[in-house]
């Protein structure tokens, strides 16, 4: 086992075990003239994490570990969207409607997409989720339980709603997880801090917290260790 500083205190980690998630990094969120602008958000605070979150999967591939993308989409026919949720928005902004990146998180359209700074790579799995949660009707478990995975880093969009509700079900089903702080973002800085401070409470409750630089320092660590071990 390695050790990453983290708070509330210290992340002990399997580096065969662990894996990225990184939720909802798509053009419609990010970009200026998607969705989330149309709904008079300031996009720039997510664009501002996209060079640490691109370092995080640098990090993740070269230390030869999984890198899981998530993806917020429904199906053109709107099967997997319950009517509650298509119905909460205004007029002309609700999901399928036609948006400023073709219609709003429909799967297949561009604003739907990820952005380019962090496509995934060839191999990378891509999760389609029709709910804020990446378990919840997607294959996400199975694919992780194929894998060995015990242990989840998160990043992504938004701190408060989709990586929270990810995190939340992640430890719900046994995993321990590290939210990478300056990786994840929300349109609304008190609710990023609020969201971390009520999974970090009591013990990590929900899991654990820490910088970009101190996750990858803790997998250098991991691979020295091994390159040691094979050395002798």
């Amino acid at each position: 086992m390695e050790t990453i500083a983290a708070r509330p205190f210290a992340f002990a980690f399997d580096p065969s075990r662990v894996a990225l998630i990184v939720i909802d990094m798509q053009r419609d969120f990010l970009e200026p003239g998607g969705f989330g602008a149309s709904l008079g958000n300031d996009v720039s605070r997510l664009q501002a994490i996209v060079p640490a979150t691109a370092r995080l999967i640098a990090g993740f591939r070269a230390a030869g570990r999984p890198v899981i993308h998530t993806r917020e989409c429904h199906r053109p026919d709107l099967a997997d969207c319950p009517p509650a949720k298509r119905l909460r928005g205004a007029p002309g902004l609700r999901i399928g409607d036609a948006g400023p990146m073709g219609r709003i998180l429909i799967a297949g359209e561009p604003g739907a997409e990820i952005v380019p700074e962090l496509q995934p790579a060839p191999g990378e799995s891509v999760v389609d989720k029709p709910g804020k949660g990446a378990f919840c009707a997607t294959d996400l478990g199975a694919h992780l339980e194929a894998l060995g995975i015990t242990q989840l880093v998160f990043a992504g969009v938004t701190t408060e709603v989709c990586v929270q509700t990810t995190m939340r079900e992640a430890n719900d089903r046994g995993y321990e997880c590290l939210i990478a702080e300056d990786a994840t973002e929300s349109y609304f800085a008190a609710f990023k801090h609020a969201a971390i401070d009520m999974m970090t409470a009591q013990g990590a409750i929900v899991g654990w917290a820490t910088e970009v630089a101190t996750i990858l320092a803790g997998l250098e660590a991991a691979k020295a260790s091994r390159r040691a071990e094979a050395s002798l």
